[in-house]
């Protein structure tokens, strides 16, 4: 018996960085365990570049990689999400669309490394904001999600977006 894929989708207000992370992170940590998509409130428009930079330095495809509108994932045809992760305290404030099949949601706050001055500084926060959400996730994805009731996931999500590494 195979096992159950989760759909996550990580959300923060312009979709440029933390998010982008986010989504490469979980669908390559997770090795199939988890499929995750990226989108913001308010859409750059583009990926920012020292996201991709850390991306592809660090051996991850860029390949397809957008801005995302959080409404692209707010229709009837889009996947049905298990898990929402916030990564941003502006997103997490939002008032977010109407999810279908009521996915459970937590803020794991990030820190933004693309607002950082100087090229040195800002590959520093990137790299530390990846490290925790890499840690993050694979905590979440050490949980036993189908053993755990929905109360005590829910508090073990959140026990988890404030950890601080």
């Amino acid at each position: 018996m195979s096992e159950k894929q989760y759909n996550v989708l990580v959300l923060c207000t312009g979709n440029s960085a933390r998010s982008v992370l986010g989504e490469v992170l979980f669908n390559t940590l997770s090795k199939g365990k988890f499929k995750a998509y990226s989108a913001g409130s308010k859409p750059a428009g583009k990926v920012n570049p020292g996201a991709l930079e850390w991306l592809q330095k660090n051996g991850h495809s860029i390949d397809g990689l957008r801005s995302k509108s959080w409404d692209e994932f707010a229709t009837p045809e889009a996947p049905k999400f298990d898990f929402i992760f916030t990564v941003c305290d502006n997103a997490a404030g939002e008032a977010c669309p109407i999810w279908l099949g009521h996915p459970m949601t937590a803020h794991w706050g990030i820190p933004d490394p693309a607002h950082i001055e100087g090229d040195d500084a800002r590959r520093v926060a990137f790299n530390k904001a990846a490290d925790q959400l890499a840690r993050r996730i694979q905590l979440f994805m050490n949980l036993p999600i189908e053993k755990l009731d929905a109360l005590t996931l829910k508090g073990k999500l959140t026990e988890i977006g404030r950890i601080q590494d």
